[in-house]
């Protein structure tokens, strides 16, 4: 039940890693006119925090993997299990803080861009559990 436990959290690690990125991108003309920024520097940001949330993400849960879930084969779950989270986290953030001013709408682009990495995003979840799988096998 434990290693239940820890697969979950795991998962839902993953789930924010691209929870964040994509509502900071959704959300670009809500963040300007709050902030007051330009439009621009937000887009900056939010392509600096997703390589920072890439980099730093897949780092830990690299780690984090390999250390709390031993190169099991079923950590390949992970691949589909943060889906659900995902869902959840959006429908909270969408539930808490709902678009009331019609300027706030994002861009259609930004969901094709949303689609397109949805579909991605479980192969970089099997690529990264395959390196820590792999890697829990070579030290045994």
């Amino acid at each position: 039940m434990n290693y239940f436990f820890k697969l979950n959290a795991v998962s839902i690690l993953y789930a924010l890693m691209f929870f964040v990125p994509a509502e900071l991108m959704v959300n670009v003309y809500r963040i300007s006119r709050l902030t007051g920024w330009e439009i621009g520097t937000v887009n900056t940001l939010t392509g600096v925090f997703l390589f920072i949330d890439i980099t730093a993400g897949s780092v830990l849960l690299y780690f984090l993997a390999k250390i709390w879930l031993h190169g099991r084969k079923a950590n390949f779950w992970n691949a589909i299990l943060w889906v659900p989270y995902f869902f959840l986290f959006t429908y909270i953030f969408a539930s808490l803080f709902p678009i009331t001013y019609g300027g706030d709408d994002p861009n259609p682009a930004s969901g094709l861009l949303l689609i397109g990495g949805f579909i991605c995003y479980p192969f970089y979840i099997l690529l990264l559990t395959f390196f820590g799988v792999a890697a829990e096998d070579k030290l045994n």
